[in-house]
């Protein structure tokens, strides 16, 4: 529905603007369909998070951990209801597992430390993790995203030490976990996704 809708907005640009190219006519059908495609999906995640008591929560979940998702980047699912699900089991899953997840203070910073150590290797090795889709070809452009993921990643932890309110300190510590193991390459390979530098690298794809 959404690709239909997306193929029909392009081709009335297209009829208003002939001089749109096919390589422009894809890169704008893939900025449509990636706009369309995330208001159906917010909406429901917080409708799903309101609904079950935990709406400012999952607000609070899909705010601090964007940052960190932009930066550090993570795999893309290859349909609108793919996409959907996994977007609610990440913000969802993560506030619910943080809301009941109850621990004392050495068992907190254990995870914490743990989280950590595995966020910075993790950068260090995949970060920014693209996708096909949209490679990251400039060494400028990585080296500046792979640096913020690592500011990014330490500021959410450090936080998380700090924040009196313990279901939004689980947040912090669980998202950060959860979102560095989607730029891992065995995410990447269960979801079916390549990673868009080492693509161009070999010559698979090319940039218009």
């Amino acid at each position: 529905m959404v690709e239909k809708f997306c193929n029909f907005i392009l081709s009335k640009m297209k009829n208003k603007m002939p001089e749109i190219t096919d390589e422009q006519g894809e890169v704008i059908l893939y900025g449509l369909e990636l706009i369309l495609g995330e208001i159906p999906k917010i909406l429901l995640l917080f409708a799903l998070g309101f609904l079950l008591g935990v709406g400012w929560y999952v607000l609070f979940a899909y705010i601090a951990i964007a940052p960190y998702r932009g930066m550090s980047g993570g795999f893309h699912l290859h349909t609108h209801i793919g996409c959907i699900i996994t977007t609610n089991l990440f913000y969802l899953g993560n506030v619910l597992i943080s809301k009941y997840l109850v621990l004392d203070t050495i068992e907190k910073y254990i995870l914490i430390g743990l989280a950590f150590i595995f966020g910075i290797l993790m950068i260090s090795i995949y970060a920014p993790a693209d996708t096909e889709n949209v490679p990251i070809i400039s060494k400028k452009e990585r080296k500046k995203k792979k640096i913020l993921s690592y500011i990014i990643l330490t500021i959410m932890l450090t936080a998380s030490i700090f924040i009196p309110n313990r279901i939004l300190s689980n947040i912090l510590i669980i998202g950060s976990i959860i979102q560095t193991m989607t730029i891992t390459r065995i995410a990447f390979k269960l979801t079916k996704n390549e990673y868009g530098h080492e693509m161009y690298e070999q010559g698979k794809i090319e940039l218009n």
